[in-house]
């Protein structure tokens, strides 16, 4: 399918979707707590769907409602009967890699999609080995098909910190489960910091444990977990889509459903889009943003990755340059999000440059072209943005991968007084 996306002086109100990242670790969490364990508000899409089957496959029992998921929890997983597809999602292959570490016997295969099957694997396959877990490649070359060994996790490891902080989320969401912990010690400069506080926040929202010293050194405290109640909170990332459309196409936009108190690493898109020029009002778990002329900014995301599509699209339709930096693990996403925006937004006529770790875009007069999001949602959606801002001149491709983090965002778009095309 190809969409088109066209609107102006957009209004109106919509509710963030449930936080991806939150709803990934709940599961996972619950999945070894011993229980009956509800979590409120979960993100229902593709990558939280492989986790929460992934759930199943290693011995929980839910009920999947639409505002809750209850979860009988057990402390240690099954073996699972058949492989573990964790379709798109890295956040479910590498969480559920350490889970397999916990089984009584028996071996784990676990795999993804072709974009997955891509992504590094070889730093926790490395760390697992250090617990005494043997963990493989089945290609022998550091990606999925992944194939674990059953045995007696536990000890320390050493990791390095630069490709991706889901290695070490993995580590201690099951470290908690082992006889003697787990110690992670962090090689070099940790990305994405804020989704370890994110992980550790719903640890111990289950009853773990965690020490630590700043991002250098984890440690996982073999207390297990018991069963609670936790409510996922919006997705500042996912919002910013929305926060963004008024700023592309004019208008002004409430988007409900946060909650600052939780960390999230994404949130850092209200401070970008504020430093951008756009008027930003925060009150009771809502962000109103309103029309405004953008300037560029220098901007550093290495611990916001994920806000690389939608910033790079609203660089391109401000004044000035924008610089992007510090994101060279987002070479490593659904896609190389670098090239592909470098790529994608020189067809769509901005000046851009791309950096080993970021873009510099210059902005430009936007001309028609067909966008690729290469299967990656947050380009998909983020290209969406861009045909707004052209009235519908520019076509996305792909429509349907939007449903792995974000399946309401063109119906969202339509709420706002969007047009969207499809055919």
């Amino acid at each position: 399918m190809i969409v088109k996306v066209r609107g102006s002086g957009l209004r109106g109100e919509v509710r963030a979707p449930p936080s991806k990242s939150y709803t990934h670790r709940a599961v996972s969490v619950a999945l070894l707590a011993p229980g009956a364990s509800t979590i409120n508000n979960p993100l229902y899409s593709r990558d939280t769907e492989a986790t929460i089957n992934a759930a199943k496959l290693f011995g929980a029992q839910l009920e999947a409602r639409e505002q809750a998921i209850t979860m009988h929890g057990l402390s240690k997983p099954q073996t699972p009967e058949n492989v573990v597809d964790a379709m798109n999602s890295g956040t479910t292959l590498r969480i559920m890699t350490c889970v397999a570490g916990l089984v009584k016997k028996g071996y784990t295969v676990l795999t993804g999609d072709e974009s997955l099957r891509k992504r590094p694997m070889q730093p926790l396959l490395d760390a697992l080995g250090q617990l005494k877990i043997k963990a493989w490649s089945s290609k022998l070359n550091g990606t999925a098909p992944v194939i674990v060994e059953a045995g007696e996790m536990g000890g320390e490891c050493v990791i390095r910190g630069d490709i991706s902080s889901q290695f070490i989320t993995g580590l201690l969401i099951a470290g908690s489960c082992t006889a003697e912990g787990v110690k992670v010690r962090v090689q070099g400069r940790l990305v994405s910091k804020p989704y370890i506080d994110a992980t550790i926040n719903v640890m111990k929202a289950f009853g773990a444990s965690v020490e630590r010293e700043g991002y250098s050194l984890f440690y996982s405290n073999p207390s297990g977990y018991h069963s609670t109640i936790f409510t996922v909170p919006g997705d500042y990332g996912l919002a910013g889509f929305m926060m963004a459309a008024p700023l592309v196409a004019g208008g002004r936009v409430k988007i409900s459903g946060l909650d600052p108190s939780l960390p999230q690493a994404d949130y850092r898109v209200v401070e970008i889009i504020r430093a951008m020029g756009a008027d930003v009002r925060e009150d009771e778990g809502c962000v109103e943003v309103s029309e405004a002329g953008l300037r560029g900014v220098d901007v550093e995301l290495s611990d916001s990755p994920d806000l690389l599509p939608v910033v790079a699209v609203l660089a391109s339709v401000a004044e000035g340059e924008t610089r992007i930096r510090g994101v060279g693990h987002a070479r490593y996403k659904e896609s190389d999000r670098i090239s592909a925006l470098a790529s994608e937004l020189f067809k769509a006529g901005i000046r851009v440059q791309e950096l080993h770790d970021g873009l510099v875009v210059g902005g430009g007069r936007l001309r028609p072209a067909r966008l690729d999001p290469r299967g990656d949602h947050r380009l998909f959606m983020a290209f969406a943005l861009l045909s707004l801002a052209s009235g519908g001149g520019l076509e996305v491709l792909d429509p349907e991968c939007a449903s792995v983090s974000y399946p309401q965002f063109l119906d969202d778009l339509k709420k706002l007084g969007c047009e969207v095309e499809a055919r």
